[in-house]
């Protein structure tokens, strides 16, 4: 059963955790559909991905070429750090704590609302503030004691050093910023997306990150709840396509709250809400077509490994759109077959580009503090360099479709980015 945990006093919440308690981890079959939910071991490779606030289902690629190396975690030496952002703006950050009274939640129908917690990444203009958070302390523990990672210190996230200022001033002329929202991947926390924000950020975009209650691996709240992953005990039929649909909604009324007259952000008046769009990471780039479906504000997705188990209709999507892969599973004739199936009804600008070496985890924070944590996920990149291939070729659809910039990155292979692969539905191939 998930679990909300009523923090008491400044001290951690309440959460105990059984040594052979299993995660219920969604896999795929040869043809790319959904096999039953798998119990996978707390201490796996799986909850290494888990306590980094990342995919439980990222490891689906990936658990056996890291069940070795999970079990030499040990305390890091130094803090954990991201890189720095390539743009030239500071960047600021800030959470949101936003209330849905028109539905009921999803995951617990008693509670009457659906509730949610954003992060906001954003030009500013810096004046000596404290660095931003990457979770919370109540998260951080949480997080490190579900995964059961001998040595590591429960604060050990919440001590990540970002490259934001906490709650600086927004920087911009009114309307002025295109808006990008981020959607994380299943059981995990917003903060999975941090190094992609913050260089979108610096180069000029809003960025808001949701995290999606009761599918994320643990979310604080102001109040001191502490929500976990409820949605994680679901099974059954028809299980991806809800967890699209639900978080579709959630996108919606997020841009709700961002665009309207009085928004409860400062800086929303600097957003363009003509020029909105969308990515995310496994089921959180799943849900990019499913909120592009639902919602026309939403003018360009990208799609970063993940399966898209709610189909494109036979009507189409006439909007720009990216997938951007692992090249063993999303090859045109690789493991996950939803993407030829939607690359049809895909009727405007489109490409299909997969990336050498990485995995599954890999267009995410994980390789980062992964590896500075002395683990290693069985990449075939460095983290350095899957985090300067996400940030460019996200980076560069985003100036093309929202900034109207020239990208010729995205027209053919690049001789300085020989791992990403432009493929052919057509041929069959990626080159």
């Amino acid at each position: 059963m998930g679990h909300v945990i009523e923090a008491q006093g400044a001290g951690a919440p309440t959460w105990t955790a059984k040594e052979d308690e299993a995660v219920a981890v969604p896999t795929l079959s040869g043809s790319g559909r959904r096999t039953p939910w798998a119990p996978i071991k707390r201490g796996s490779a799986v909850a290494v991905v888990g306590l980094l606030a990342l995919v439980a289902s990222a490891c689906t690629a990936s658990a056996s070429a890291s069940t070795a190396s999970a079990g030499r975690s040990a305390a890091p030496t130094s803090t954990l750090y991201l890189p720095k952002p390539t743009g030239s703006h500071p960047v600021g950050a800030t959470s949101l704590h936003l209330k849905d009274v028109s539905r009921h939640d999803p995951w617990v129908p008693e509670a009457k609302a659906r509730e949610l917690m954003v992060s906001l990444w954003y030009p500013a203009k810096p004046r000596g503030e404290r660095r931003a958070q990457y979770v919370t302390p109540k998260e951080s523990e949480l997080l490190v004691k579900d995964a059961q990672l001998p040595g590591v210190p429960f604060d050990v996230l919440s001590k990540t050093r970002t490259n934001a200022f906490s709650d600086a001033n927004p920087a911009g002329r009114s309307r002025s910023l295109p808006l990008v929202v981020l959607s994380p991947g299943f059981n995990s926390h917003r903060s999975s997306l941090t190094a992609l924000a913050e260089d979108l950020a610096s180069r000029g975009y809003v960025v808001v990150g949701i995290d999606h209650t009761y599918e994320s691996a643990a979310t604080a709240f102001p109040d001191g709840r502490v929500t976990t992953c409820v949605a994680c005990q679901a099974k059954g039929e028809g299980f991806g396509e809800k967890v699209v649909g639900s978080r579709a909604l959630d996108v919606s009324f997020v841009l709700d709250q961002l665009t309207r007259s009085r928004s409860q952000w400062k800086g929303a008046r600097l957003i363009d809400p003509s020029r909105i769009a969308m990515a995310g990471q496994s089921v959180g780039g799943a849900s990019s077509i499913a909120a592009m479906l639902k919602d026309s504000r939403v003018r360009a997705g990208i799609n970063m490994d993940g399966t898209t188990f709610a189909p494109i209709p036979p009507s189409g999507l006439s909007r720009p759109f990216l997938f951007l892969g692992t090249q063993e599973m999303h090859s045109p004739g690789g493991k996950d077959s939803t993407w030829e199936r939607d690359w049809k009804r895909l009727t405007r600008w489109k490409r299909w580009l997969v990336v050498a070496g990485a995995e599954h985890a890999s267009f995410t924070d994980v390789p980062l503090l992964a590896g500075q944590l002395g683990i290693d996920l069985g990449a075939g990149l460095t983290p350095v360099r899957s985090l300067e291939i996400t940030r460019k070729y996200v980076g560069a659809f985003f100036d093309l479709h929202l900034g109207k910039k020239a990208q010729p990155l995205l027209d053919k292979p690049s001789a300085r980015y020989p791992e990403v692969k432009h493929c052919s539905v057509e041929t069959a191939t990626c080159r």
